[in-house]
């Protein structure tokens, strides 16, 4: 095979060569490799990348095991990077902080010990914004990731590198992390699939604390939906280290199956609510028809709710977990000293937060989860855009306006996302086409309550229906 064959293949598909013999563990390294050594000084998509013997040594190492009848699982020798938020043992971690430059882990994230039981190769880390906040993947540490379909735009964040690797074909899957549309916002910046999955679906064996963090999950990206459901299931499961980690089940999406009479809800801009991009709500909006062509029926929907205080809430919560997260460090001078406006704003904002405004904060939380069991009980998916934007330009921070409406907070320009999150519901962010710009933007599909199978195969029948994940980018 080919160098741009092997990176070309599904990662199912690349499992399936490995295993049949068409291709070695260690032409699929080189291969990769090598186009990381091309295309990724453009794009800094990958960081931390180790050296190539080692990797390769490992790869040979794979290729031995299968030749006398072993294999360790289905990402059997498969390169994978893992995001700059996750900590893999051996292989810097700096969670794009200057405060962490220098920090390697002792130990693996239970998602990480998984991914490597599984066959995976770590050949290092993905980029991502300064502490994960901010869904513009650039930091002081490793610099700005570039999106392969112009170089000149950003790729989201915070799972930007991830995804900027995933659509220039550097990995053939990956990882993330999604508390704010940091899952989504990417896919749908980088033409790829991003899946966020209900809260306790990937178990995390890190937590400083296990009961409270209840607005962040990890999750998959991919190529293809089945890429992302066969790594989910290499994800997810009941782990005693993690409380609040759901039972393992099947999670593999049935193919072919009938949509005939299922009920969706276009929430749209929510009525007027959020602003967007000249030309982002409509080529969402132009998704719905083949929603309808699977046998779909779609009717729009404005939310019986004040949205407004749901994102009054998630301010709330997120600055509270924020500053209960990095005060240590804020309370170091030194440290304080080392990082963006930003984190700062979010920590002062979160110290002085009351335990009334916190509880507060979460009835009103647990009151929109209760709005929406009222909504599936009329409909089976809810359909939003996965962006409020096109993607921007690299070296600006965040927009500061959206259709002349001023974005008041660094992060207000995603308020899109707020609705899945706050709710702690599954979502696929699928591509919804190009714009006249020619950059790519993207869909939220929400399924009811711990419905993860349920929204992958909703997911895998709009892929069947649709060509925009053939489209790539010409670096």
């Amino acid at each position: 095979m080919r160098d741009d064959e092997i990176t070309g293949l599904s990662a199912t598909a690349l499992s399936e060569a490995i295993h049949d013999g068409r291709t070695s563990c260690v032409r699929v390294m080189t291969a990769y490799l090598d186009r990381i050594d091309r295309l990724n000084p453009a794009i800094n998509a990958i960081v931390s990348l180790r050296g190539r013997d080692a990797l390769l040594a490992e790869a040979a190492e794979c290729d031995a095991e299968l030749v006398s009848g072993k294999s360790r699982g289905w990402m059997h020798g498969m390169p994978i990077a893992i995001k700059d938020l996750c900590e893999v043992k051996g292989i810097r971690c700096t969670y794009g902080s200057p405060i962490f430059a220098d920090f390697v882990p002792d130990k693996d994230e239970v998602m990480v010990e998984r991914i490597r039981a599984a066959g995976a190769i770590i050949i290092g880390k993905t980029n991502t914004p300064e502490q994960g906040l901010g869904s513009q993947s650039y930091n002081p540490v490793h610099g700005v990731t570039r999106n392969p379909y112009d170089l000149t735009k950003t790729v989201g964040g915070s799972s930007g590198g991830a995804a900027a690797a995933l659509s220039a074909h550097l990995l053939p899957v990956a990882d993330g992390g999604d508390q704010m549309g940091s899952l989504r916002n990417p896919a749908a910046f980088n033409n790829v699939v991003g899946f966020r999955p209900s809260f306790g679906r990937v178990p995390s064996s890190l937590k400083p604390e296990n009961f409270l963090g209840q607005l962040s999950v990890l999750g998959p990206m991919g190529r293809t939906v089945r890429d992302v459901a066969a790594l989910l299931s290499t994800q997810a499961g009941y782990d005693p280290r993690d409380p609040l980690s759901l039972p393992t089940e099947d999670l593999t999406p049935r193919e072919g199956r009938d949509f005939s009479g299922a009920r969706i809800a276009w929430l749209g801009d929510l009525c007027g609510y959020l602003p967007f991009e000249l030309g982002v709500l409509d080529l969402c909006r132009a998704t719905l028809p083949v929603f309808e062509k699977i046998g779909c029926t779609v009717e729009n929907l404005v939310p019986d709710f004040d949205m407004a205080d749901v994102w009054r809430s998630w301010t709330t919560l997120r600055s509270w977990l924020t500053a209960s997260g990095m005060r240590d460090n804020y309370d170091d001078p030194a440290k304080r000293a080392r990082m963006k406006p930003e984190i700062i704003w979010e920590i002062e904002r979160g110290l002085d937060m009351t335990a009334r405004e916190v509880h507060f904060a979460s009835k009103r939380r647990s009151a929109w989860y209760q709005y929406l069991l009222t909504v599936f009980d009329s409909y089976d998916y809810l359909i939003l855009p996965a962006a409020q934007v096109f993607p921007f330009d690299a070296e600006t921070h965040w927009p500061k306006e959206i259709a002349g409406r001023t974005m008041d907070t660094y992060h207000r320009w995603m308020e899109v996302v707020i609705p899945a999150s706050m709710a702690g519901l599954p979502v696929a962010a699928m591509p919804a086409g190009f714009g006249d710009n020619g950059l790519p933007a993207g869909i939220q599909i929400i399924g009811r309550p711990r419905a993860d199978k349920a929204v992958l195969e909703m997911a895998l029948a709009y892929e069947a229906a649709t060509d925009w994940l053939d489209r790539r980018p010409t670096i």
